[in-house]
């Protein structure tokens, strides 16, 4: 079984939990953060790859680590679990998982906004709002930044792009000048 497919069965059971427990929105935002405490964790990712260290000391400093973020009952139970299955690695990709299952189940479309500098906040209100407008849909923006672009912003929705970047005009036009 993928990497991928694993993630989105572990996002579906817990966003089961979570619809249940009434705590989609909640259980999301913390499964990202501590996806990206995760990751930023040198030492904490370094304990779970240290064969010397039981798995019991292992789910303690996990537990400690959760209790002092602050998660929930439900997240952390749910990454506990996850890493009781050996599948802690895996969870940036099941907090992104989650996050796609939970805006698909709730009618949000996310659009991931890549700009060549960070754009002002009213630039990304009046996009938000055009977007909904094309998709019909809510939409979630996902800000990112790529200086190769040189200017222009690829706005991604799903499996389409538009894609007004200085850097894709000049590479078209280049390809223009060599057919001509």
């Amino acid at each position: 079984m993928s990497v991928a497919s694993l993630a989105r069965r572990y996002a579906r059971a817990v966003l089961e939990l979570a619809t249940e427990a009434n705590a989609v929105e909640e259980t999301g935002k913390q499964l990202s953060e501590f996806a990206a405490l995760w990751n930023g964790s040198d030492e904490l990712r370094a304990v779970f790859h240290n064969p010397e260290i039981a798995p019991e000391q292992r789910k303690a400093i996990l537990a400690d680590v959760a209790q002092r973020v602050g998660l929930s009952t439900l997240t952390r139970n749910s990454v506990l679990y996850i890493a009781d299955r050996g599948r802690i690695a895996a969870l940036p990709l099941i907090a992104r998982a989650f996050s796609d299952l939970s805006e698909g189940t709730s009618g949000i479309v996310r659009a991931e906004v890549t700009s060549a500098a960070p754009l002002s906040d009213v630039y990304y209100a009046q996009l938000q709002k055009t977007l909904e407008q094309v998709t019909g849909h809510k939409v979630s923006i996902e800000k990112k930044t790529d200086p190769s672009l040189i200017a222009g912003v690829v706005t991604r929705v799903g499996d389409k792009v538009y894609d007004g970047s200085i850097k894709t005009r000049l590479e078209d036009l280049s390809n223009s000048l060599r057919g001509a």
